[in-house]
């Protein structure tokens, strides 16, 4: 039987994933950053996982907005990285576990979320950042395949924190019956704090994040009653995007316990979060 073994919730600013392709990792701009992100990466090398599942929206790369599903799932064998504008990241594509894909949504379905299915798919930095911070140097391929779940955060109305939260529990319960004897990793992307255009462009809610990374561990579901409104309010018109983390949050179980945790401000005008759970309480 498959089991979710942890969790990671990240942000996945564009800037972090050319910072390392571009060798800018230790520069001072940079460096506290990675240097934040050290222990976790330590960590989680030692903790390789069979699959990742990683929740993520994409930013009008791969999908036309005319048409974004509030909810959906790659199924594909593998997944070309996608060109933003400025050429493809130079990482490999990312493998795909189909299997456990399609048996996600039919779990989910089954679970009465209405679930797209993606059968190709180029995933942008919404995914590949977060699996640079996991792995920062994966060679020719990445340590594991991933099944790529997007979440609406882009147009109104997104999801609610609280079906967010809700969809993490369908996904740890299909996960926990999956037949296989898997590892799985779940990745919650996105955020933290930031506005990207309009009168508050360049707004870091400091304490409001700092909450919401003690939370996301001791209180999910203080952070699923929070309302769209709520969130964008206090974190942003893109800082709606930690209601991916609640998936992630939602996936694991009730007792986790953290590993690492980092912020830091400025990364490109934007609030960087990093928290690392293992998931069940700690040992006695």
């Amino acid at each position: 039987m498959a089991r979710v073994i942890w969790g990671l919730a990240t942000s996945h600013v564009p800037s972090i994933g050319a910072a390392m392709d571009n060798g800018k990792t230790a520069e001072p701009y940079w460096k506290p950053l990675f240097d934040g992100y050290a222990p976790a990466r330590e960590w989680m090398a030692g903790h390789r996982p069979d699959v990742a599942v990683i929740v993520y929206n994409d930013h009008a790369n791969a999908l036309d907005l005319d048409l974004v599903p509030t909810f959906a799932v790659g199924t594909a064998e593998s997944y070309e990285v996608a060109d933003e504008g400025w050429g493809r990241r130079p990482v490999p594509p990312v493998a795909g576990a189909p299997e456990l894909s399609e048996h996600l949504v039919r779990r989910l379905v089954d679970d009465s979320f209405d679930i797209a299915t993606f059968h190709g798919l180029d995933v942008d930095h919404g995914l590949t950042v977060p699996l640079s911070v996991y792995c920062p140097d994966p060679g020719e391929q990445w340590p594991c395949p991933v099944v790529p779940v997007l979440v609406n955060v882009i147009r109104h109305p997104q999801p609610t924190a609280a079906r967010c939260y809700a969809l993490g529990q369908a996904i740890g319960r299909a996960i926990r019956s999956f037949p296989e004897d898997l590892g799985v990793a779940v990745f919650g992307t996105g955020g933290m704090s930031h506005q990207l255009a309009g009168a508050r462009a360049g707004l870091i809610n400091t304490p409001f994040d700092r909450m919401f990374l003690e939370k996301i561990e001791t209180d999910p579901e203080a952070l699923a009653r929070l309302t769209r409104e709520e969130y964008v309010a206090q974190a942003g018109t893109e800082g709606i995007e930690l209601i991916m983390w609640l998936v992630m949050r939602g996936a694991m179980d009730e007792r986790i316990t953290r590993i690492h945790e980092t912020y830091h401000v400025p990364a490109s005008n934007t609030a960087a979060g990093l928290a690392l759970f293992e998931n069940g309480g700690a040992p006695a």
